[in-house]
C-alpha cells in the first residue's frame, strides 16, 4: 500500500500507540489502514455416495482440481456465499449446507470455511472459472490431482468422517509446504 484510501497521501508503517504490529498508517490524515485475512467459503457438494469436484481453469493451480470455494463478498453471509460459489464454478444448486471445515491458512492470511451440502440435482455444467466438473466416489478422487493442501486435508477427513455418519466440525491449521 502507498497511498491512503481516505485523502490520497502517502502512508507509512508503523506501530500505533496500544497496538502490536505494524500497520499503514496515513501521513497526513493519521487514518490506520488495517489488512486482515481473508475468508474462503465452499462447499463439499454431496450426491449419494459421491461429491462434486471443479477443475481449475484460472491460476493459480489451473488444471487442478477442487472444491467449489472462493472469496466470501462485502455484505455477503457466509452460507450465501458459498452457495454462490458452487453455483458460479460448478452451475450446481446445493441445499441444506452444514458447517464442516474451518482452517486457518495464516502464511498466506485466509481463513478457510467448507459447508456439506447436498446437490439439489445433477443439473451441473463448468463455469468461467472450470474447464470441468464431475461426481467422484472417494476411490475416484484425482488426489495427485488436487489445487490446494487445504482441500486434501478436508477431504481426507470428510472420507474418515463418512463411514460413521458423524460430521463433527473440523479445525485445523495449514503449514507453508517446503516447496510453493
Amino acid at each position: 500500500m502507498n497511498y491512503c484510501s481516505q485523502c490520497g497521501s502517502r502512508v507509512s508503517v508503523w506501530i500505533p500507540e496500544g497496538d502490536d504490529r505494524p500497520r499503514f498508517i496515513c501521513d497526513r490524515c493519521n487514518k490506520i489502514h488495517y489488512q486482515n485475512p481473508k475468508m474462503v467459503v465452499g462447499c463439499i457438494p454431496e450426491w449419494e455416495d459421491r461429491i462434486l469436484l471443479c477443475k481449475r481453469s484460472i491460476e493459480p493451480k489451473s488444471g487442478k482440481w477442487t472444491l467449489p470455494a472462493g472469496y466470501l463478498e462485502n455484505g455477503e453471509t457466509v452460507i450465501d456465499g458459498a452457495i454462490r460459489e458452487t453455483v458460479e464454478e460448478a452451475g450446481a444448486r446445493v441445499e441444506m449446507l452444514e458447517p464442516y471445515a474451518l482452517m486457518s491458512i495464516a502464511y498466506i492470511s485466509q481463513i478457510y470455511l467448507i459447508f456439506r451440502a447436498r446437490l439439489s440435482d445433477t443439473d451441473f455444467a463448468p463455469g468461467k472459472e472450470s474447464l470441468e466438473v464431475k461426481l467422484f466416489s472417494e476411490e475416484e478422487i484425482p488426489w495427485d490431482d488436487l489445487a490446494f493442501i487445504v482441500v486434501r486435508e478436508t477431504l481426507q477427513r470428510y472420507f474418515k468422517d463418512r463411514p460413521n455418519g458423524l460430521f463433527p466440525v473440523q479445525t485445523g491449521t495449514i503449514t507453508r509446504p517446503k516447496t510453493l
